[in-house]
């Protein structure tokens, strides 16, 4: 299935920084939103954003893949859509690390919808910009 939303980002950082970005909830709530994730297969958890008049703020996840430190899988139900998000890590020849995103399974109707894939693509790009600076400091 091709992605729907499919980004890449390069850091400088090593694996394992980059990798801990992902999976440590403290990092996470620096990045993405506030949240009780654990990095274990069958793990339930929520990312909690400020709610506004459109969205409660709560993201609902499960994890679905952990694959350290190169694959990590969830879902992300909000909204009344669930898709899954995957991460996948890559250390390059020039010792960059890639992080790629894929977000799968958007409903036909919210790919419809105008600004729907391309609000995730940029929600998406901001996380990562706001994780590049957090890795810098590191």
């Amino acid at each position: 299935m091709k992605a729907d939303v499919s980004l890449d980002f390069q850091f400088t950082s090593s694996i394992e920084q980059v990798w801990n970005a992902l999976i440590d909830s403290d990092t996470l709530a620096k990045w993405i939103w506030k949240n009780d994730f654990k990095p274990v297969v069958g793990y339930k958890f929520q990312f909690r954003a400020e709610p506004s008049e459109w969205w409660d703020g709560i993201v609902d996840g499960e994890v679905l893949e952990v694959d350290e430190p190169h694959k990590l899988s969830y879902t992300w139900a909000s909204a009344g859509e669930t898709t899954t998000v995957t991460w996948t890590l890559s250390k390059a020849a020039d010792g960059t690390i890639q992080l790629h995103l894929d977000q799968t399974g958007f409903s036909e109707a919210t790919k419809a919808r105008e600004g729907a894939i391309e609000g995730a693509k940029y929600g998406w790009t901001s996380m990562g910009d706001k994780l590049e600076k957090l890795l810098a400091k590191l």
